[in-house]
């Protein structure tokens, strides 16, 4: 039983400093109320190189694998997370240039599928209890604002 969730937003400020801090997995914190950071992860990430996301909510926190399927710089960002073997997620990022900026649009997609899909749900709504949906949506519109608010401020530095 898949889902996803998506929320877009205006940023005034240019295409590639916006990709810029999109992709520099390992300040995610600095945007998202829940995603920490990354380790592993290089300066520069091309499609097909992995990281490990780190996260905390509340006094949970945990560490999941994650493989970059798009790596555009000014057009888009994306990468699928699994915890072990087990796929969880994917997370985009596309960035469309319009009058002044850019909108940019972040999805999540539940990967979860199947009985083993099943299992890590249960385990999930541990630290998440309630609809991941609505939870997720609450995340990707505190992230995309924080990133609008930096982005702006670099772009007018």
């Amino acid at each position: 039983m898949a889902g996803s969730v998506s929320e877009s937003i205006q940023i005034d400020a240019d295409a590639g400093l916006i990709y810029d801090l999109i992709a520099d997995v390992s300040s995610v914190g600095g945007f998202s109320p829940e995603a920490t950071g990354a380790l592993g992860a290089g300066a520069r990430l091309a499609e097909g190189d992995t990281f490990w996301g780190t996260n905390r909510r509340g006094p949970w926190v945990w560490v999941t694998h994650c493989r970059v399927t798009r790596a555009d710089r000014g057009a888009g960002f994306a990468f699928d997370v699994a915890f072990g073997p087990l796929p969880i997620s994917s997370w985009a990022y596309e960035i469309e240039p319009v009058d002044g900026g850019c909108t940019v649009t972040e999805t999540w997609v539940d990967r979860r599928a199947g009985r083993r899909g099943q299992v890590i749900r249960r385990a999930g709504s541990l630290i998440i209890p309630g609809p991941r949906d609505e939870h997720n949506r609450h995340n990707i519109r505190t992230s995309l604002e924080a990133l609008k608010a930096v982005a702006q401020d670099r772009s007018t530095a």
